[in-house]
């Protein structure tokens, strides 16, 4: 999770650096839920199950150079925990770093096409508790790995700088096969945003 905070951190920080260079700046704020390949196989002991179903929040932002290229800066996060059979609760946290492209197809209407690399850490809760659990309140494990990402959204500018961009996102998760039945995860959702600079 160090690893996780430190990398948000230095993005965020290269964000808002750049600004000072960009055209534009975006927020955003969505929901969405994942999907992926595969179904439920059990063991005598365990169970890999595909890594879709629940309700996911986002957060965003991307920062706009003047020919409409930048980058941006996204993670998301199972909003409730999900039921991982025989091992108990779960959360998948993804985090991902993209090049951007924003090309506009009217006054109110344009696209956001990125590609990038990132990492999910999922969070298995369903262990006995220890003192790092009870004193600390880390009461999980976590499994990290790398992925690459690609998807895009429509952005349509419902009120002045306000718009919603329906979106989706496919990730090829390295190794998530190690918690999951395939290492494909695809997440559709919708977000609400600011953009900050011109029309």
């Amino acid at each position: 999770m160090r690893k996780l905070a430190l990398f948000s951190v230095a993005c965020t920080f290269f964000l808002f650096a750049s600004f000072a260079f960009a055209q534009q700046a975006d927020a955003a704020f969505g929901f969405g839920t994942l999907t992926s390949p595969g179904t439920t196989t059990c063991g005598i002991a365990t169970c890999i199950i595909p890594e879709k179903g629940g309700l996911y929040t986002n957060v965003s932002g991307d920062v706009v150079f003047p020919k409409r290229v930048g980058f941006n800066v996204e993670a998301a996060w199972r909003t409730s925990q999900g039921n991982y059979p025989a091992q108990g609760p779960y959360r998948p946290i993804l985090v991902d770093f993209n090049a951007l492209y924003q090309p506009k197809l009217s006054k109110k209407v344009g696209l956001d096409l990125l590609a990038g690399i990132g990492l999910e850490t999922t969070r298995f809760y369903g262990f006995q508790p220890t003192f790092s659990c009870t004193q600390l309140n880390a009461c999980y494990t976590s499994s990290h790995h790398f992925l690459v990402d690609i998807g895009g959204g429509i952005r349509y500018y419902v009120w002045g700088h306000v718009f919603v961009r329906p979106e989706a996102r496919f990730y090829h998760i390295n190794n998530n096969t190690a918690d999951f039945s395939s290492n494909n995860v695809l997440r559709v959702g919708a977000s609400i945003g600011y953009t900050i600079g011109p029309d």
